[in-house]
């Protein structure tokens, strides 16, 4: 008997249902078939707080997203192993590419801790940002997709 698959969605998977009733849509398909296998990462929650624009919409976010993963002890969070590991990806990457590590966007960051913590965990990261995710699976594997898996 298999495991039912677990997976993470990134933060631009959450947006773009947010912003697009078609992606929502896809979403909640996702969330019908996948549910008990979804986990939220502490970066991904802490990703969208930040993009929220009023308490309103904070409440909203944590009622309707957030506290449903706290409940269920789903939240994924980066070890001080991650942590260690996310800066020997940064000094490969600086060694192998030539990557100014204090040229570095913030998100590029939060997606190796985010990759390094799925790894961890053993869970699938979602993600729309195949480009990052390539670049930091050449250094450290991890499993993730670029879309939204079995929704139909």
């Amino acid at each position: 008997m298999h495991a039912a698959p677990r997976y993470l969605l990134d933060t631009n998977i959450w947006i773009r249902a947010l912003r697009d009733p078609a992606a929502q849509d896809s979403l909640q398909r996702f969330h019908q078939i996948h549910g008990p296998g979804e986990y939220m990462s502490s970066i991904v929650a802490h990703e969208l707080r930040a993009g929220v624009r009023s308490a309103a919409d904070r409440r909203k976010l944590e009622r309707n997203i957030l506290d449903g993963f706290a409940r269920l002890d789903r939240v994924i969070t980066p070890s001080d192993t991650a942590w260690q590991l996310a800066g020997d990806v940064f000094a490969t990457l600086a060694h192998q590419d030539g990557l100014e590590v204090s040229r570095t966007a913030k998100s590029f960051g939060n997606d190796v801790l985010l990759a390094l913590s799925c790894r961890e965990s053993g869970v699938t990261l979602v993600t729309e940002n195949r480009r990052d995710f390539d670049r930091i699976h050449r250094v450290v594997a991890f499993q993730f997709v670029d879309q939204l898996p079995n929704i139909t």
